[in-house]
């Protein structure tokens, strides 16, 4: 019995290891990308899909989209305190609707707890970074989902306004270089080579919402958290359109003056021929200087698309 048990964990091993043999490792630009054995069937060129990837605009485009939709979301904001206990919330439902090439939004119902507003304004600077981003005031006109510049820019902005930029930055761009952030703007361009080298990079396939993908996948090394802020990157590409699928992201940085902790989930869907958002998920946590540290998770489901 023990010999039977032996061979079939030696057998396993083996297998294993034949596997895992059958990986390969290929040089990009000086970085080095594993590359599953199921990619190298497919006969992917590695280094053009690497400058996608690079170049990519769907992501951006997919929120962008938003902006020309009708649609639904459910939008769920929790700031929690120290212990992880509940501290104030916000719940809602909200309608986009386009009327001659202009925006407007309408509350179905809201349900609001503890301190989340104070004096009609929201009183966490997590929640107002959702509302600037996914709630939309009064009627805005004018608006295209077309991508021209992805190069976003905190010039000419100061205070809350800046703020919000970068975080549009952070997560519009992952992985792309945030200039006005002290400490921290050359460590988010992890496809940079002296940024990328901190790096294991591997690109497999798998199906995500029954879609075919390439996956490909950036996790800090060990030993190298403090020279990046993207600890680690998953994005599931369309292996047909090589539009992003999916993506999430874990953000981390301690500068001292500011410190974040930040995991997101972004899920796409199809309208028709547009790529949109259909769920957003944020656990993040934030303290920045003159400001109480805050905790919070939010979810946004969007749906009934026309």
């Amino acid at each position: 019995m023990k010999y039977a048990l032996f061979a079939l964990f030696l057998f396993n091993s083996l297998l294993g290891f034949s596997q895992s043999a059958k990986d390969s490792m290929v040089n990009i630009d000086g970085n080095i990308v594993l590359l599953k054995e199921v990619v190298i069937d497919s006969r992917l060129n590695v280094s053009s899909f690497i400058n996608r990837i690079k170049n990519d605009t769907s992501y951006y485009k997919a929120f962008k989209n938003l902006r020309v939709l009708n649609f639904s979301a459910i939008n769920d904001i929790r700031m929690l305190n120290k212990n992880g206990g509940l501290q104030a919330s916000l719940h809602n439902q909200t309608k986009q609707r386009i009327d001659n090439h202009c925006r407007s939004m309408q509350i179905i119902d809201e349900t609001v707890w503890g301190d989340m507003y104070n004096r009609n304004e929201l009183n966490y600077y997590t929640a107002q970074m959702y509302a600037s981003l996914f709630f939309t005031k009064g009627r805005i006109c004018g608006e295209t989902n077309i991508v021209g510049n992805t190069d976003f820019s905190t010039k000419g902005t100061s205070g809350m306004e800046k703020h919000k930029q970068q975080l549009k930055m952070l997560f519009f761009n992952p992985g792309h270089r945030i200039d006005g952030i002290p400490f921290l703007s050359n460590k988010t361009a992890i496809f940079d080579n002296d940024i990328a080298q901190h790096y294991d990079m591997t690109i497999d396939m798998d199906f995500y919402n029954k879609t075919s993908c390439y996956v490909f996948k950036q996790k800090v090394k060990s030993g190298n958290e403090n020279h990046v802020v993207v600890d680690e990157m998953t994005t599931w590409f369309d292996d047909s359109t090589f539009e992003v699928v999916a993506r999430n992201y874990s953000l981390s940085f301690d500068a001292g003056l500011y410190d974040f902790k930040v995991n997101m989930e972004v899920q796409m869907t199809r309208v028709n021929h547009l790529l949109v958002p259909s769920l957003i998920r944020y656990n993040g946590n934030w303290k920045a200087i003159f400001k109480r540290r805050e905790r919070g998770v939010f979810t946004a489901t969007l749906f009934d698309f026309d």
